[in-house]
């Protein structure tokens, strides 16, 4: 069993250095929960080597209240140092920690060349994609009742429809070895209907892409309580061939490998028997 989706750093909270102990401490914690090997993946957009690419980005958006939300959010963010963080964990492996290097890497519509271009330099195993935001909407912002507020005036169908778009441009760039929290939109517990349209664009981007999907207990923490993919959507991704990882996406100790043993569970009754590990961004398969 894996954990390919850990941050060190709470949302909204201010960055640290990282340090090599508190590595360890989350390959411990994960150790109890059945969990031999975890992935690391800060956003990106915590780096000021991000903000050195893309400083400025939602200003293509037309000028709104979400849209001064998200740019004040993303730049003050961006803080953090690339190159510390990754010295710390590549310490980390040497020493011998149970740990791949990686990143949450957002999608950024007509950027991703120059986050490919910047990433690049660096020797990371695994990148996981994501889509946080529609335009410039963080629709994942649930403690925000203002960002909650646009639900109702952009509407369920045309929000499920532009994050399924961004999730297939963001599959089709290649730049990304894993689709994190795949049907994140659900997050707020807003559904379609009928999501099943939704659903097989997903898994067929997925496998048109060749990259893997994963499978998060981190909905369970958000007013949908859900896993993330929703049962429909792993039925879809496993009929398609595309491979899983499995994370909790814990931005702190306490979460780190959160629900493995319910994850394994699942995905033993689905028939899984291997999960996609990756090292320098080449994939293998480990057993569940």
């Amino acid at each position: 069993m894996i954990d390919y989706h850990l941050h060190l750093w709470s949302h909204g909270a201010k960055d640290h250095p990282v340090l090599l102990e508190e590595l360890a401490a989350y390959c411990e914690h994960a150790a109890t929960q059945g969990v031999s090997e975890i992935a690391v993946t800060e956003h990106f957009y915590r780096f000021s080597q991000a903000r050195s690419i893309l400083s400025g980005y939602f200003r293509r958006y037309p000028e709104s209240a979400m849209r001064d939300l998200m740019e004040d959010y993303w730049e003050s963010n961006a803080t953090a140092d690339l190159d510390q963080y990754v010295a710390v964990v590549q310490e980390a492996k040497a020493a011998g920690l149970p740990i791949v290097m990686g990143l949450e890497v957002d999608y950024y519509p007509e950027a991703m060349d120059r986050v490919q271009s910047l990433l690049q330099g660096y020797p990371f195993d695994v990148l996981l994609g994501s889509v946080h935001w529609i335009d410039a909407w963080p629709f994942d912002h649930v403690d925000d009742p203002v960002v909650m507020a646009e639900w109702e005036r952009i509407g369920v169908e045309p929000a499920w429809s532009a994050y399924t778009r961004a999730l297939e441009e963001l599959a089709a760039t290649h730049a990304v070895d894993v689709l994190a929290h795949p049907d994140l939109v659900k997050v707020a517990g807003h559904r379609p209907s009928v999501p099943t349209e939704y659903y097989d664009r997903m898994a067929e981007a997925a496998a048109a892409a060749g990259i893997a999907a994963e499978v998060s207990s981190a909905g369970m923490r958000k007013p949908v309580e859900e896993f993330y993919p929703a049962p429909e959507l792993l039925k879809r991704f496993l009929d398609r061939g595309v491979a899983l990882t499995t994370a909790s996406d814990a931005h702190g100790l306490g979460d780190v490998a959160d629900r493995a043993p319910a994850i394994r569970s699942l995905l033993a009754s689905e028939g899984v028997t291997t999960l996609r590990r990756f090292e320098r961004r080449v994939g293998s398969q480990v057993a569940l």
